[in-house]
């Protein structure tokens, strides 16, 4: 979308020209001040079967640690999914997308959480586990198990 941006970037967006595809959480609009609202902690995710995400941590509720107060602007989810974007990862209540992918790329999965927390030296987290393995596949290199 020409001219997409996000609130986090642009506090004056100039609508229609601008969109805020990435906005503030509802629940933060009619706050002056935003220090001290950030989404913080271990959140539920479902993940869509048949997605990478789905594939890498093979169950289909997670949950990540998060630390943001921005989100994808749902008045443009059907849009950004109509031009090829996967959602693969919403929160039970369907109102806040945490995963993204897209759908022809060898391996673009995008998360709200931060799953650095989460990963270790010798137990690496599972999508830095597939970023890496289809790395190696797309180098045309067999991964180890």
């Amino acid at each position: 979308m020409q001219n997409a941006n996000s609130t986090e970037f642009e506090d004056e967006l100039s609508y229609p020209l601008e969109f805020p595809v990435i906005d503030l959480m509802p629940e933060l609009e009619d706050i002056d001040d935003p220090v001290g609202t950030m989404r913080l902690g271990a959140y539920p995710c479902k993940l869509t079967e048949g997605t990478k995400a789905f594939s890498a941590y093979g169950e289909q509720v997670i949950y990540e640690r998060h630390r943001h107060r921005y989100e994808v602007n749902n008045a443009f989810r059907d849009r950004l999914i109509g031009a090829g974007l996967v959602i693969s990862g919403i929160s039970p209540d369907s109102r806040m997308v945490e995963m993204i992918e897209l759908k022809d790329h060898p391996w673009f999965v995008a998360s709200q959480g931060h799953l650095e927390f989460k990963s270790r030296p010798t137990r690496p987290h599972p999508l830095f586990s597939e970023l890496i393995r289809a790395a190696v596949v797309f180098h045309g290199e067999r991964p180890s198990e």
